[in-house]
């Protein structure tokens, strides 16, 4: 029932197309550039005939259109095709100029950088084969270094792009977690005000009801009996019928600051009633009792109702489902709220943390059920319906005392 979305964005590898630039990235993509640009600039420098300065010409062409063109950076596909026309001229510098070799470095780590890994490999070692091929195409002298020579700078480039590509990983992760830490954090300690401020409410609201209004109503009660005492054309009756008429209001105002401490959501009846009346606001949901009712702390009814508000509010934003059973269940010792539905379900463990509207999402009903003592339990797979679970202690009567 919590949300499939999160407004947060999806985790993400700092090379690609239509992936983000790092700051270092694009450092590194600047340095990239200029160094294919220096290298082209030196093979036709270096060129031995005019077969060369064109094919070199056609390359910076080819690159600079790629480099100037949006689509390249945003898909995989164009990526790919500007690479193939960027390495069909590659080729063609190869077979007129030897000093082509030297372009295989940068090609290896634009191929890294634009294309999905298990693409970019086989295109730097067929690079790294066709830099060995040209070696020898010119009749160069064989030796180790020419082999080694590509071969090395493909694995320096393989090395260099994915040992970032993991850091930049495990960067995400940290930043990730602490992200959540805070937001959880931040998540428990509403849950935790509000639990104080409705611990208190409901402290002051017992202290008016058997303090005040209790005294209040003696006063009326010795007045009462003050006035049988008294003959009838006593003056002192005035002044008692005043003290009685004083009393009443003032009982009546302390019942309305009783009243005004009361949750909203629970002005009008009991906790179960509240419930009942939430069911009719979402299609499918029903609402049932089990056990003997008993009366229940301020902090733990309003608990209750704002867990089973959140769940219900989840499954008609995000469950689709056709059915919805709200269960409040009194035993002995505890008092549990289920609400289960047969909706599209979810994994618990990848839920975000926040719902996209800008409500709390399961960790802030786990805080508010753990804050009162209470135990907090999600079951639910993918395409099997889902199901919260929210149990609180009950105190004995005498330690709860009386509202």
């Amino acid at each position: 029932m919590e949300p499939r979305t999160t407004d947060r964005p999806a985790h993400r590898t700092p090379h690609g197309p239509g992936r983000p630039r790092t700051p270092v990235l694009r450092v590194l993509r600047l340095c990239l550039d200029a160094l294919l640009v220096g290298l082209l600039a030196l093979a036709a420098v270096r060129a031995d005939g005019p077969a060369a300065i064109v094919a070199a010409a056609v390359m910076a062409a080819v690159f600079a259109a790629g480099a100037l063109t949006p689509a390249v950076h945003r898909s995989t596909r164009a990526a790919a095709l500007w690479l193939a026309a960027l390495g069909a001229s590659w080729l063609a510098l190869l077979a007129a100029s030897p000093e082509g070799l030297w372009l295989a470095f940068p090609l290896y780590f634009l191929q890294l950088h634009l294309l999905p890994v298990r693409r970019a490999l086989p295109a730097v070692a067929a690079t790294a084969a066709a830099a060995i091929t040209s070696y020898v195409w010119h009749g160069s002298a064989l030796n180790p270094g020419a082999f080694i020579g590509p071969l090395l700078g493909a694995a320096v480039a393989v090395a260099t792009v994915l040992g970032y590509q993991a850091l930049y990983r495990e960067s995400e992760r940290r930043r990730e977690l602490i992200e959540e830490l805070i937001t959880t954090r931040a998540e428990l300690a509403a849950a935790e005000r509000d639990a104080g401020t409705l611990a208190e409410r409901e402290r002051l609201a017992r202290e008016i009801h058997d303090t005040l209004a209790q005294g209040l109503s003696s006063i009326q009660l010795l007045l009462r009996a003050a006035e049988r005492t008294l003959p009838g054309d006593s003056p002192a009756l005035e002044h008692i019928a005043a003290a009685r008429q004083a009393a009443q209001d003032n009982l009546v105002e302390a019942r309305r600051f009783v009243r005004a401490l009361t949750p909203p959501d629970l002005e009008r009846g009991s906790l179960a009633g509240a419930l009942e009346r939430l069911c009719t606001t979402a299609p499918g949901a029903r609402f049932s009792l089990t056990g003997t009712p008993v009366e229940l702390p301020t902090p733990y009814e309003v608990a209750l109702l704002r867990i089973g508000q959140s769940a219900l509010a989840n499954v008609v934003r995000h469950a689709g489902a056709a059915r919805t059973e709200i269960t409040l269940t009194f035993m002995d010792t505890s008092v549990t709220l289920d609400v289960v539905d047969d909706g599209k379900g979810f994994d618990p463990a990848a839920t975000p943390h926040r719902t996209t509207d800008g409500g709390f999402g399961l960790p802030a009903m786990r805080a508010r059920a753990e804050s009162l003592g209470g135990t907090f339990t999600v079951e639910s797979a993918p395409g099997q319906g889902a199901a919260v679970a929210v149990t609180l202690p009950l105190t004995p009567p005498e330690s709860r005392g009386t509202r």
